[in-house]
């Protein structure tokens, strides 16, 4: 275990117990007062805290493994039209009733993310730019938009574009066990596939023709990262709505001290972001707001400024 992987635990060590006291009303467990004190910790803050580690580490291993993929530093599962494909499938999960029905909601985000990723990885099997990337990414996000538009205008009932809505704007309140049990094994399959394809990140690094020299098979490849990054993405979807721009901070904050190979990047990546959501999820609970702040507003408040900063050192590389 790298140094940097331990301290992330350590942080994260800290960052859990706070998290289960933390809120409107900050909960002493030792107050004689309050006798429900475990029952609020079992059964609201440790669910919401262990689904914000499992979403938070998802979408840090995505982000990381499709910047290594992609070979663009901008790269971000929202940005790129992961998270919007992921959610237009499960608008339309909504939109005809079937998100009542079990696991519906979860397979159709599943379903929108590996689709969008696929589209997206065929435009990168043909180029390497950076400007292309970028711009096939927004080319699908504005279509997953506009077809979510579509079916809130058409929404059949007021309650069903209620519930999308409010959905989208992404959260982790009001989210229980059974949230966890649906995303936790989708998401520690999506990072383990991702892992696997660590090795090939690697050698496409150096680029297509030395990638394929050291024996890397790009279908195979672009299978797993469509596989890692749709089960990751789509669980976090399915479950939470949009949270954005974690896969694109995360591996920026934590790439300075790696050495920058897309492998060594994942778990660390996957770490950080678990800690980010965490403490981004305490933060949006006791600001002394009228109501709760939602997380993919937070988190997208934090994320814009950071994406304008990538673009102009970007600007100042090139000029």
């Amino acid at each position: 275990m790298t140094r940097l992987n331990t301290l992330l635990i350590a942080l994260l060590a800290l960052a859990v117990p706070l998290s289960l006291l933390a809120g409107r009303v900050w909960i002493d467990p030792f107050d004689p007062q309050l006798p429900n004190a475990a029952v609020i910790f079992v059964e609201l803050r440790l669910p919401r805290a262990v689904l914000a580690l499992v979403l938070g580490a998802g979408l840090g291993a995505a982000g990381a493994a499709m910047q290594g993929y992609l070979r663009n530093p901008l790269a971000d599962p929202g940005l790129f039209g992961i998270a919007p494909g992921a959610a237009l499938g499960a608008v339309l999960s909504f939109w005809t009733g079937w998100a009542a029905s079990g696991w519906a909601l979860p397979l159709f985000a599943l379903i929108g993310a590996g689709g969008a990723m696929a589209l997206l990885g065929l435009i990168a099997g043909r180029s390497g730019g950076v400007l292309l990337f970028t711009l096939a990414g927004m080319m699908i996000a504005s279509l997953a938009g506009a077809l979510m538009s579509l079916a809130i205008s058409l929404s059949p009932t007021p309650f069903a574009m209620s519930e999308i809505v409010t959905w989208l704007m992404g959260a982790l309140a009001d989210r229980g066990w059974a949230e966890v049990w649906i995303a936790a094994p989708l998401t520690a399959l999506g990072v383990a596939v991702l892992l696997l394809a660590g090795r090939n990140l690697d050698a496409l690094s150096l680029g297509d023709l030395a990638a394929r020299s050291l024996g890397v098979d790009p279908r195979r490849l672009q299978a797993l990262m469509i596989a890692g990054i749709g089960l990751t993405v789509g669980a976090s979807v399915a479950v939470a709505g949009i949270i954005g721009f974690v896969g694109l901070m995360v591996p920026h904050f934590v790439r300075p001290h790696t050495d920058g190979r897309p492998s060594r990047l994942i778990v660390p990546s996957a770490l950080a972001g678990a800690l980010l959501l965490l403490v981004a999820d305490c933060l949006c609970r006791v600001l002394p707001l009228q109501g709760e702040l939602r997380l993919g507003i937070a988190l997208s408040l934090l994320g814009a400024p950071f994406f304008l900063a990538l673009l102009l050192r970007l600007k100042r590389e090139l000029a």
